[in-house]
């Protein structure tokens, strides 16, 4: 099964500090057969948009959801109001983690949940994954 996951960042290594949504970038990788490979790297349409919009607001869903095309699945620390709308379109995981590195070996630990949550469509709930330890995983599924 073939998945295009997208990593809210500013800088490609790390998450961003706010809501996913407010990321300046997005690392888009095809997660297929165990192995991940980062396809491009989407800037964010959300910072061309109205900066005085509110968080939850819908625009602002929608400009994200805009720039995510085709993906299946948003990684990030955290999110906002728009979770909801988000998850109408993809599968939000939650990481407790800076790291994107760490977050993609999350993913690649977790696909069955990921692939759980995709097969819901839009009565899926978001993922929190928790990295403990030495990359022992301990996930939830809440909403």
């Amino acid at each position: 099964m073939k998945f295009l996951v997208a990593f809210g960042t500013d800088d490609g290594k790390n998450f961003n500090n706010e809501h996913v949504g407010m990321a300046k970038y997005f690392y888009v990788y095809r997660f297929s057969e165990g192995k991940e490979e980062l396809v491009e790297r989407r800037e964010n349409a959300k910072l061309e948009g109205n900066e005085s919009m509110r968080h939850g607001d819908p625009k602002k869903a929608k400009a994200t959801s805009s720039v995510l095309e085709n993906v299946d699945v948003l990684v990030g620390r955290r999110f906002g109001p728009n979770l909801p709308r988000l998850l109408k379109k993809f599968v939000c995981v939650v990481v407790r983690t800076d790291s994107v590195a760490n977050a993609i070996e999350a993913i690649h630990n977790n696909m069955d949940l990921v692939v759980e949550q995709k097969n819901k469509g839009e009565s899926r709930k978001h993922i929190v994954l928790r990295l403990e330890g030495t990359m022992k995983i301990n996930c939830q599924d809440r909403r």
